[in-house]
């Protein structure tokens, strides 16, 4: 949902060159090229960030020129260049392949579906797919939480691969491929899968009069394809929140994860950090058990368990034993975690619980047992998600003070820091990584419903 990039020693940045065909369309960039579609003013409210499918290299633009019985005023000149900017369309269209035509429909859905809260059409969808969510086959690990969720179902898919089981992985948004969203033993899903599977998804709500969003395309896609291709555990990360989310129409997870709480997406979830609990806590299920981190409201999650009657709510300590010596990173002003610690921590915890149910599943339908080792935890568990402080060397020409240009290697972080808990630990990073650097260039991105107010005054 967000993206900061900081740079060292680097002087200037460059932004791509907007298209020309993109000066009255909406459009959303996707690998260079750009797929056009009609604005009006019914489009208004699915076009704001918070609607829109986040891509790491999107440009979401909009221009409504529309008099008050919404016809467009564009004088000849514009016509005409309207005109040419068609054609152009038209041929750049014809060169697109199914994959790429099919994945931009689904980039273009949200201008004709708007976002709402609710569970109804991933219901409908689920069920016309045949609940392959729910089948007795599929074990399900669902992991909600305002930060770390995407690195612990990481973290928590590949050790399961490491085991030998066959995994599906589902997480958002993605960096660099649609596919990323949509794993199977660490791989994403191939072009072909996409077209195949996408197409059917499709063709379910049009004949079905679905008018589903989206994300909730892409997860009822990202369900289809782990039936068809015969995942035997899914770890499902939540889009937004949890009650409301598209991935909670699993009705019997294996095990439920909530990883930590923080103030995020207020607008939807809640000003406080009990409401926000309260919404994630909408993953737990009757009879499963659940895991959460210490940065959590114990109590709200203790009662929301017992009224959801859940088995039982453990804590790393209950699973893993008491916590040892924390490893501390220090900072300028505080010392403080390694996040990538308590990340770790949660899904060893998570794979050990999981172990009972699936040793459990195997034994009642006659499969093969797959042990999962302490070995292979402590490994499976290393694995870190790109963007989550990766650091890069990237060479580059700068201009020297007498004019001439000279080579250098530019130090580049990346990080998906999205809200102020996570602003605040990427600052103090930052700082004891670097605690000589002056020459800092930070460029931050993020949608309109973040705490843009908090998380500047952070940054700066």
């Amino acid at each position: 949902t967000a993206g900061v990039m900081a740079f060292y020693g680097l002087r200037s940045v460059a932004f791509r060159r907007i298209p020309a065909a993109m000066r009255s369309s909406s459009c959303i960039g996707v690998g260079g090229k750009w797929p056009l579609g009609n604005s009006n003013a019914a489009s208004k409210s699915a076009l704001q960030p918070s609607n829109m499918p986040l891509l790491s290299t999107s440009l979401i633009l909009s221009s409504f020129r529309s008099n008050s019985n919404g016809a467009s005023r564009l004088s000849s000149s514009s016509s005409r260049k309207q005109s040419t900017s068609d054609d152009d369309t038209e041929q750049e269209e014809g060169s697109w392949s199914n994959y790429e035509r099919l994945v931009r429909k689904l980039y273009m859905t949200n201008l004709f579906n708007p976002v709402k809260l609710g569970l109804e059409n991933m219901d409908r969808l689920h069920k016309l797919l045949g609940i392959p969510m729910d089948q007795p086959t599929v074990a399900v690990v669902h992991i909600a939480g305002s930060n770390g969720k995407g690195s612990v179902a990481l973290k928590t898919a590949n050790t399961l691969q490491r085991s030998g089981y066959r995994v599906g992985l589902f997480v958002s948004p993605h960096i660099s491929s649609f596919r990323e969203r949509i794993q199977i033993n660490g791989r994403p899903i191939s072009e072909e899968q996409v077209e195949r599977y996408l197409q059917e998804t499709f063709d379910v709500c049009e004949r079905e009069n679905i008018p589903a969003t989206f994300f909730e395309i892409t997860t009822a896609l990202a369900f289809h394809v782990f039936a068809e291709e015969g995942v035997e555990v899914v770890v499902l990360e939540t889009g937004l929140g949890g009650r409301l989310d598209a991935t909670n129409i699993v009705r019997r997870p294996a095990l439920s994860v909530i990883t930590s709480i923080g103030l995020e997406h207020t607008r939807i979830l809640g000003d406080t950090i009990e409401k926000i609990a309260l919404e994630k806590g909408g993953i737990i299920k009757q009879g499963c058990q659940v895991l959460v981190g210490k940065n959590v409201p114990l109590e709200v999650l203790q009662q929301c368990a017992e009224e959801k009657k859940a088995s039982e709510l453990f804590q790393c300590d209950d699973v893993l034993g008491p916590e040892g010596e924390p490893r501390l990173v220090k900072g300028i002003t505080e010392t403080f975690e390694d996040y990538d610690v308590e990340n770790s921590r949660i899904a060893s915890a998570a794979l050990i619980l999981l172990q009972f149910h699936l040793t459990q599943q195997k034994i009642e339908r006659g499969g093969e047992v797959k042990l999962i080792t302490r070995d292979e935890i402590e490994e499976g568990v290393k694995i870190r998600p790109p963007c989550r402080f990766e650091e890069m060397d990237i060479p580059a020409a700068i201009m020297a003070e007498d004019g001439s240009a000279m080579r250098k290697i530019v130090r580049v972080v990346l990080d998906v820091a999205h809200n102020p808990q996570a602003m605040g630990y990427l600052i103090d990073k930052l700082r004891s990584s670097y605690p000589n650097v002056s020459d800092q260039r930070i460029v931050v991105g993020m949608s309109a419903d973040k705490d843009l107010k908090y998380c500047t005054k952070i940054l700066l």
